[in-house]
């Protein structure tokens, strides 16, 4: 099962945990109520999985590409690293699997307090259009992800302030209708 913890500000090297003391753990059930959603697949089978098969036909995600983020592999890895940990949103979800490797997905809450999100081999993660995140290794300084879009891939991000896009407004509705669940 997925590990998220509320993280500390500390300025320490972006990835380690950076956990809170005491630690606060996060719930399935409280990354959901953000729309953010986990599931664990096969990773050494993914392109015979059905849960994948499942989820790609449910959400209609005709693309998939993979990527290897390590120093030997990227080219730019320094500064693409520096990329993707700016905080940021897209105009439509992101959905990573962890084929090797881990890293970590932070999001911001509802009080816009970031939540870490440990990645590992197995786990798919959706993060909605328009919530503000970033993405950094953790200290094995290695991952192998499967991207999926629906469409053509798009990868531009806004990075924040970007509350004028309507993909964050749409969210922030969703979070008001969640807040009122």
């Amino acid at each position: 099962m997925v590990q998220a913890w509320y993280m500390d500000d500390s300025d320490e090297d972006q990835r380690r945990e950076h956990r809170l003391k005491p630690d606060q753990p996060v719930s399935v059930e409280e990354l959901q109520a953000l729309g953010v959603f986990y599931h664990k697949l096969d990773a050494d089978n993914y392109e015979t999985d059905p849960e994948l098969a499942k989820i790609r036909k449910d959400n209609n995600y005709t693309f998939m590409d993979i990527i290897t983020i390590h120093k030997d592999t990227l080219p730019n890895y320094e500064q693409k690293l520096k990329i993707f940990y700016e905080e940021h949103l897209h105009l439509d979800d992101e959905i990573r699997c962890i084929l090797e490797g881990s890293g970590y997905f932070d999001v911001r809450d509802k009080q816009d307090r970031w939540i870490r999100i440990a990645m590992e081999k197995g786990d798919l993660i959706t993060l909605p259009a328009g919530i503000y995140h970033r993405f950094t290794l953790d200290e094995n300084n290695y991952v192998k992800a499967m991207r999926l879009f629906v469409g053509d891939p798009v990868w531009t991000p806004f990075n924040r302030p970007a509350d004028d896009l309507e993909a964050r407004t749409k969210y922030l509705q969703l979070l008001e209708v969640e807040l009122k669940a």
